[in-house]
């Protein structure tokens, strides 16, 4: 191809994806949500869908794609066409855990995946079953001890912040439990409830509303600091576990591929909606702080993440069940 021919294509290329932004939407735009209805990123997303919808001037249709502690809808989102009208609102895990975790994960977050927005975030909640009877994290660290393998404990799936950050406190603590992973934190929360299991560290969204029926007893926060929205709540640190950080955080990514304008142009959108004040509140009240980055900040975030993490997860020589 001659210098000119190569410069004609060129210009057409760029011309095209930005009358392509300029367009977009020109139709209804996929959310999917890599976890069952009812779970926190599902709550998170359709809180976020109305005034996020009306910003970008076309309906946002949330698609729950449940299955392998998010993997599944997740790779599903990595493998999309990258036009600009399929999104993806996951976590943690299949976003950063995961890759150090799983040797055959059928995806790569940081090369098959576009960083939109960081969303938000929230302190998991320790609860336990009224069944132990136990009103604090030294009586529930304590039952653990005496009674090794007698207690389950619930996640939202294998490698989920929920399943890691009990695993650090039963390595910390020398206890011993045995890990039931469910597809949402609704479910975890009600096999607690229920008494399939005894314990689990889960979104508040979920655990607060049956801890404040006396369904359940919730102990502590996972964050470092108290929660605004949980000040009567003590953290794992307060409570004599130091070294016990994990916070669930919620994310927004494309397919590879996806025109930067575009890419560009939700994550403005994501964050205006963050900052609107009704938005806030709706948010507030399910537990959530919000955020709202650009894409360069979640990439940078995800990097730390991976950092932060992967020594701790060799360390404690953390697998999959």
């Amino acid at each position: 191809m001659t210098r000119a021919r190569f410069f004609v294509a060129f210009t057409a290329v760029a011309m095209a994806a930005t009358a392509h932004a300029q367009d977009w939407p020109q139709r209804p735009v996929r959310i999917v949500v890599p976890f069952a209805a009812g779970s926190s990123p599902d709550i998170l997303a359709r809180i976020v869908n109305d005034k996020l919808a009306a910003r970008i001037g076309q309906p946002l249709i949330v698609e729950n794609k449940p299955g392998a502690g998010g993997n599944s809808g997740t790779d599903a989102v990595s493998k999309a066409q990258p036009d600009g009208y399929t999104f993806l609102l996951s976590v943690n895990a299949p976003l950063v855990y995961n890759t150090i975790l799983y040797k055959n994960l059928p995806y790569d977050p940081f090369k098959d995946l576009m960083p939109v927005s960081l969303a938000a975030t929230t302190p998991n909640v320790c609860a336990v079953s009224n069944s132990m009877g136990v009103d604090s994290v030294k009586g529930w660290l304590a039952a653990m001890k005496k009674n090794p393998g007698k207690f389950n404990f619930a996640s939202t799936g294998n490698g989920s912040i929920s399943h890691l950050g009990v695993e650090l406190i039963k390595a910390k603590t020398q206890s011993f439990a045995v890990h039931i992973p469910y597809a949402s934190s609704g479910q975890a929360v009600t096999a607690i409830v229920q008494g399939d299991v005894q314990y689990a560290c889960l979104p508040p969204v979920t655990v607060m509303p049956q801890a404040k029926a006396g369904r359940i007893k919730a102990l502590a926060v996972t964050s470092a600091e108290r929660s605004a929205l949980l000040p009567d709540l003590p953290t794992l640190r307060e409570s004599g576990l130091p070294d016990i950080q994990a916070v669930p955080w919620f994310a927004y990514m494309a397919p590879k591929g996806t025109p930067n304008d575009v890419v560009q142009r939700m994550s403005r959108e994501i964050a205006a909606t963050l900052k609107d004040p009704e938005t806030v509140k709706r948010l507030e009240t399910a537990y959530f702080d919000p955020v709202g980055s650009t894409p360069e900040a979640l990439s940078k975030f995800m990097d730390e993440e991976l950092r932060r993490w992967k020594p701790v997860i060799d360390r404690a020589g953390l697998k999959p069940d």
